[in-house]
């Protein structure tokens, strides 16, 4: 099932409901993430500028997935995997 969100105050919500079903605390996600509690505090609150690379690495620990989707998306994998079978 996809969640669709266009700001962080929309994703922090998200992200605090599965690190409290994961039973971690603030600071157990920020040992094993690798990132810091304050910044995992500021993205539960919806503090828009957490950068990506902090995004990335929460969900790789709570097992979340980023995807993206549009109408040109499938011409766009079409057009790359052209090239990177010309580039091999």
């Amino acid at each position: 099932m996809a969640y669709s969100f266009n700001t962080i105050a929309e994703l922090g919500p998200l992200v605090r409901y599965h690190r409290k079903r994961a039973g971690l605390s603030r600071a157990n996600l920020a040992e094993v993430s690798g990132v810091g509690q304050t910044v995992i505090y500021e993205l539960e609150h919806g503090k828009e500028t957490v950068q990506f690379d902090v995004i990335r690495k929460l969900f790789d620990v709570l097992n979340l997935q980023m995807q993206v989707d549009g109408p040109l998306v499938k011409a766009y994998q079409d057009e790359t995997e052209g090239q990177n079978e010309q580039e091999g």
